[in-house]
C-alpha cells in the first residue's frame, strides 16, 4: 500500500491528512510557502490550515470524489519540503 511510504500521513473520510509541528510561525510559514510552488507546479492544491507552528493539510481530488495519484505526489513531495533526507 502506497500509504506505507508516507509514515507522517493517515487516509480518513476519503483523504490522507498530516500535521507537522514547527519550532515556530516562521518556520511553519515558510514551510507552506515552499509548499504552495510545489501546488502551483502540479496544479494540485490541498484543503490547508495554520495555527501558530502547527500545519494541517488534508489532500483529495475533489473530481475524482477521493485520493488518485496525484494526492500521493503531492503528499510525497510535502515530506521532502518539510523533512528533507540528510
Amino acid at each position: 500500500m502506497r500509504l506505507l511510504r508516507l509514515p507522517e500521513w493517515e487516509y480518513y473520510d476519503g483523504a490522507l491528512h498530516v500535521e507537522f509541528e514547527f519550532e515556530n510561525f516562521k518556520d511553519c510559514f515558510s514551510a507552506m510557502s515552499r509548499i504552495a510552488f510545489e501546488c502551483e507546479a502540479l496544479n494540485h492544491h490541498p484543503d490547508w490550515s495554520n495555527a501558530y507552528n502547527l500545519l494541517t493539510i488534508s489532500l483529495s481530488t475533489h473530481s475524482a470524489k477521493g485520493v488518485t495519484e496525484l494526492d500521493f505526489k503531492l503528499a510525497e513531495a510535502i515530506d521532502h519540503i518539510v523533512e528533507p533526507e540528510e
